[in-house]
Order: C-alpha cells, then structure tokens, then sequence
C-alpha cells in the first residue's frame, strides 16, 4: 500500500509515525503536502515521509489517500485533486466529515470513501480509531486498511450518529486524562515529590488502571470499590472528588462539546 496525506498537522504526524513504528508500512511509501513547505520538511525529515510540494503530487504517487487538512478546507482540496482520486481509496480525519457528506461532493464509488476519527495516542498505538460503519471499501481494501490502522490501537465501528459524541469522548479524551495526570503530579509536588517522578507516577497509574479495566472488563465503580478499604485513605480521597464534583465535571466537559458542535449545525 501506498499512502498520501493531504495536511501534515499533530494528527497526521501520529498516524504517519505510527504507521513507521508499526513496521506495516515503510516510510518511503508515505507521500505528504502541507502548505509549510519548511515545517513538512522538517517533519519528513523526523518521520521518514516524502514531503511534496503540491496535493495533486502527493495523490498521484499513492493508492490510499488520508485527507488530515481542516474540515473546512476539504471540500477546496477535493475539488483540486478530484481527478487523481478516481479509482483510489480516501480515508478522511475530519471533524463533522461523514460518507454522506463526501457523496455530495464525490462519486463515491469511483473514489471510495472511509471516514474515521483517531485521537493522538495513536502515535504509539494505544489511541482509538472511530470508523464510520458506511463506506465504499471493497472488502479486501477494508481489510488491508483496518489491518493498518489496528497497529495504532483499538478500532471501534459506529454508525454516523454517534461520531460526533465518539470523538468527544475518545478525541478530546486525552486532553482531560493529561489534565489529571498533571493536577496529580501536582499534588505530588506541592508534598515534596520531584515532577519527573510525579508525572511517570501520575501516567503510570492511569495507564495501569485503564489497561486493568480492558482486560477485565469489570465495571470501573467494581475496580474503585476494590482499593477502597473501609475506614481507610482511598474512600476519603473519593469522597473529596465526589464532594468537588468530578463527575459532573466530567460530564459538563463533553456538554460543553456537544453543545458547540451542535450549534455549528
């Protein structure tokens, strides 16, 4: 398989760089333009992809082609290489992009169209990957293309509808799980702990207690139950949250997402 992608912003480089480490694809067979030819340079020269100086340059040397430029810049890039893009594969990393809306603007059957959202720990394959349960895929293509795409981390298939309310969750996700790991290590600090130590503490933890929770399955209030003694240290730390309000928090924060995507409608 040959790559191209169209935008060479902080998700483009996960995957582009994900899909290196994963050894499922070379770097010489991943092809990219962005409009900062310096900084797609210096990327190129990080990552290992062949930088070009025009979108169509990139499409033409690919079958595949990842379309990572902002969403409202897609419909003008479709439009510049909607030629080169017959008879290949488009896979869109776009926020508010379905099928559907590319049908508008593309026959989907002479450029078949997959729509997916990662989230950045895709990097070093422990991200999530949302696919859109319509596409135009032939089977053997859908396969090669999830084959890939599983070497940076946990493939979910969604229908449309909840693309919106899966890439709250999983794509703003790691902002919210980096801002608890630093108001920990803070806390860590502020009683005598160097940050080094309290950010791989921090980190670690919520690594080790999200990968419990996969493997097990077991429901999290399950999980917390079990570190908390009666009487002891762990169901008084819980009690503080509960009384500043985490869950809410929580919960206010993808309200807050929802909400803004809803009035761009």
């Amino acid at each position: 398989m040959k790559i191209a992608f169209i935008g060479m912003g902080n998700m483009a480089q996960a995957i582009a760089a994900g899909f290196v480490a994963s050894k499922k694809i070379a770097a010489k067979d991943l092809w990219a333009y962005a409009p900062n030819q310096e900084k797609l340079k210096a990327n190129a020269a990080k990552i290992g992809f062949n930088p070009c100086s025009s979108n169509a340059e990139a499409v033409k040397n690919a079958d595949t082609v990842f379309v990572c430029c902002k969403p409202n810049q897609i419909e003008g890039v479709v439009a510049e290489v909607k030629n080169e893009l017959q008879g290949k594969a488009l896979v869109s990393v776009a926020a508010g992009w379905t099928f559907d809306s590319y049908a508008k603007i593309l026959d989907t059957s002479k450029t078949r169209v997959l729509c997916l959202m990662p989230n950045t720990p895709a990097r070093i394959g422990q991200g999530v990957i949302l696919l859109e349960e319509k596409n135009s895929l032939r089977d053997d293509e859908a396969e090669q293309i999830k084959d890939l795409l599983s070497s940076l981390g946990l493939l979910e298939t969604i229908p449309a509808s909840l693309m919106g309310i899966g890439g709250a969750l999983a794509g703003c996700g790691p902002a919210f799980m980096d801002l608890i790991i630093e108001a920990y290590a803070d806390a860590a600090v502020k009683y005598g702990m160097k940050r080094e130590q309290a950010y791989r503490l921090a980190s670690q933890t919520m690594l080790g207690s999200a990968a419990l929770q996969l493997a097990t399955g077991e429901h999290p209030g399950a999980l917390k139950d079990a570190v908390c003694s009666p009487g002891g240290t762990t169901i008084r730390g819980v009690c503080a949250l509960e009384k500043a309000g985490l869950r809410n928090a929580c919960v206010q924060s993808i309200d807050a997402i929802m909400e803004f995507k809803n009035s761009k409608k």
